[in-house]
């Protein structure tokens, strides 16, 4: 059975049409989380992270529609990731200037002082964007299994447990535990790979 193909379409293709509500709502479930944490961990403050968020999804609303998305020369996470970088950076700038409260004087010593290496923010974006990508599905997924089956794969691929240790817990044999995390694996990736033209 295929798909229709306005379902298809991945979301970087539905955020060129501004009309799209769906799109953008899904955009922002998934990435403004994972903005606001880099923020955070870069010491800003809720309210400012927030707003560094708002920025950040203003800049990707305006950016969109001229962005010529080709894999080959880099993903989006990696676009997105230098939008956001950028973003903190102005918005630390304008911080720094005479005149302007600093908010947090700790956090801003602390970030003065300890410059994050890009290959540490590079790592922390990719982590947090893959745990942020799988939580998200995951969530889209969750209702089209059974009780059991979500937990079978939840206990065997997220909490480590060995097959025969759920299969026992569960009632399960365990090749049906494996069947059960196998079935969920695959509505994952296919739900990441129809929405984000990506893989897990």
């Amino acid at each position: 059975m295929s798909d229709a193909p306005a379902t298809r379409l991945s979301l970087l293709v539905r955020l060129c049409d501004a009309r799209d509500d769906g799109a953008w709502s899904q955009f922002v479930e998934l990435y403004a989380p994972l903005v606001f944490g880099f923020a955070r961990k870069h010491g800003l403050q809720d309210a400012d992270a927030a707003d560094l968020t708002q920025d950040v999804l203003q800049a990707v609303s305006g950016g969109i529609r001229r962005l010529d998305y080709d894999p080959r020369r880099g993903s989006f996470r990696g676009w997105l990731f230098t939008v956001v970088r950028n973003k903190l950076r102005n918005f630390l700038a304008a911080q720094k200037r005479p005149g302007r409260g600093t908010g947090d004087t700790d956090a801003q010593h602390r970030l003065q002082e300890l410059p994050a290496r890009e290959e540490d923010q590079t790592a922390w974006w990719d982590q947090e964007y893959e745990q942020r990508v799988f939580a998200w599905a995951a969530e889209q997924a969750r209702g089209a299994f059974s009780d059991s089956t979500w937990r079978a794969f939840w206990q065997t691929a997220v909490e480590g447990q060995t097959g025969p240790a759920v299969a026992k817990t569960l009632g399960m044999t365990v090749a049906a535990v494996y069947l059960a995390k196998g079935r969920v694996m695959a509505r994952l990736k296919e739900i990441i790979r129809a929405t984000l033209d990506e893989s897990i």
